[in-house]
Formats: C-alpha cells, sequence, structure tokens
C-alpha cells in the first residue's frame, strides 16, 4: 500500500498554522495530538496493509464522513480516495469508484440513531427511520466487499443497536476476513473519533 500521509491530518484538516490559537491549545495535549496522528497513519498507511487496500479504506472514509455531513473530512477523504483509486497499479474499475461513493453518500445521508432495543425498558426509545443498503445499480462497480462495508458502516453509525451476529455474517460472506472485520471497525470508529475532533476545534477556531 503507497499512500502519503499529512504530517497532522487534523491540523491540515483545520488549516491550523504555528502560533495559531487552535495550534496553542493542541500544543497542551502533544500525547493526544501524536495519538491521533499515529492512529491515522495506523489505518491508512500501514507497514502491513494485509488484504483491506487503500482504495478500499479511502472509500470507506469517504463514505462515513460524508453520511456524517463533515464537509472538511469528507473533501480530504474523497480526494484520497480519488488518488488512490487513480494510481499506478489500481485496477481499471476503481476509476469508477469516486463517483459511486458519491451518490451513496447522497442516498445514505439520513438523521439518527434509529433501531430497536430487545424488547424491554429500552423499547420506548425504538425508532424508526432509513434502512440503508446500497443500490442494486452501484453493486456492481463498488463490488460485493465494498458494497458491503458500506452497508455495515451505515449501520454502525446510525443504527448501532442492531449490530449483530447476522451483520458481521454479511462481511464474512462478502469476502471480508475476522482480521479485515477488525480493520474495518477501527476505521469507522477512528473516522466518528476524527469527525467530532474537527467539529470540536472548529468551534473553538
Amino acid at each position: 500500500m503507497t499512500t502519503i500521509a499529512p504530517p497532522d491530518v487534523i491540523d491540515e484538516l483545520l488549516g491550523v498554522t504555528p502560533g495559531s490559537v487552535i495550534d496553542e491549545l493542541r500544543a497542551r495535549r502533544p500525547v493526544t495530538r501524536a495519538n491521533a496522528q499515529a492512529s491515522y497513519d495506523a489505518l491508512f498507511a500501514p507497514e502491513y496493509p494485509g488484504t483491506v487496500s487503500a482504495v478500499e479504506r479511502f472509500a470507506v472514509a469517504a463514505f462515513v464522513t460524508g453520511v456524517h455531513r463533515s464537509d472538511r473530512t469528507q473533501q480530504f477523504y474523497a480526494g484520497q480516495l480519488t488518488t488512490a483509486a487513480t494510481a499506478p497499479g489500481a485496477a481499471e474499475s476503481a476509476r469508477a469508484l469516486p463517483e459511486a461513493v458519491a451518490a451513496e453518500i447522497a442516498a445514505g445521508r439520513t438523521s439518527g440513531p434509529y433501531g430497536s432495543y430487545p424488547a424491554g425498558p429500552l423499547s420506548v426509545e425504538d425508532s424508526e427511520g432509513l434502512r440503508y443498503r446500497v443500490a442494486p445499480a452501484r453493486r456492481d462497480v463498488l463490488g460485493v466487499r465494498l458494497a458491503a462495508a458500506l452497508d455495515h458502516a451505515h449501520l454502525l453509525v446510525f443504527r448501532p443497536r442492531e449490530a449483530s451476529p447476522a451483520a458481521l455474517q454479511a462481511l464474512l460472506d462478502a469476502g471480508w476476513s475476522t482480521s479485515d472485520i477488525v480493520t474495518l471497525s477501527q476505521l469507522i470508529a477512528f473516522l466518528t473519533f476524527q469527525i467530532r475532533v474537527v467539529a470540536g476545534l472548529e468551534l473553538l477556531a
């Protein structure tokens, strides 16, 4: 996997300049700052990427940040996806992915969280809403693996209470190994964290 990671992605997303208010705020928590970038590097520019490709990682990232309506992060990851999909050695079919992912973002945007709890006291919080699935017309473009990944990402973002063994089995059936699923889950969790950090720092700025 060949990717070029910015020195500090959060700084880049916010346009942080040396000596600025946000730069000084982040400098007060150097370990947190360093760990956030180390997490990005481990997930998007790993030394040993395993069987989850850069295109898959950035496609998931663009989708997750897009359905969160996080403009700064979505634009960043959409750009990274385009770069990965058009890099030398990338499959010809990958070139259609940025457009397909953008269409799925538009289809998957909603509010939330939704979902149902097991019958009991928490059932009063049940809320119905969009039940997202990748459009049939785009499943061939995205491929079985990536389509399943977007379905699962949307579930975790908007219906986390409905995460289940059956949802994990759908990933296994689509060709995601157990270690791949761990990587996918880490990606989604990190992106959720990063989106909130950027949003909070934007307000402080």
